[in-house]
């Protein structure tokens, strides 16, 4: 069963990496069904502390169910628990391999 999927990704398609780290990442892109729906660009990747809590928010918002990445902070994580969004850490891969993956899961 699919859920709402964001991956955190350095670039706004398909094809793009999956990013090495969550709250600071360039995109998000946001998958339904194994499709993109949406690629978000992350209004939080520069600037000062906080983007975890910033970014658990924006993807809540979203209705974002499960967030894939290379890596996640702690803040990020506690943020994302108190949501009820799940995260998933993976190798590094293109978004759309990381989503073949989470087809098998």
């Amino acid at each position: 069963m699919w859920v709402k999927v964001a991956i955190a990704s350095e670039g706004d398609s398909m094809s793009s990496q999956v990013s090495a780290v969550g709250a600071r990442s360039p995109y998000y892109l946001l998958s339904e069904d194994g499709k993109q729906v949406k690629a978000v660009k992350n209004p939080f990747q520069s600037g000062g502390g906080g983007a975890g809590f910033a970014v658990a928010s924006m993807l809540a918002d979203e209705g974002v169910q499960l967030i894939i990445s290379q890596s996640f902070g702690e803040n990020m994580t506690g943020a994302l628990a108190g949501r009820n969004i799940r995260w998933n850490i993976v190798k590094p891969m293109k978004v759309e391999d990381a989503l073949k993956e989470l087809k098998s899961w």
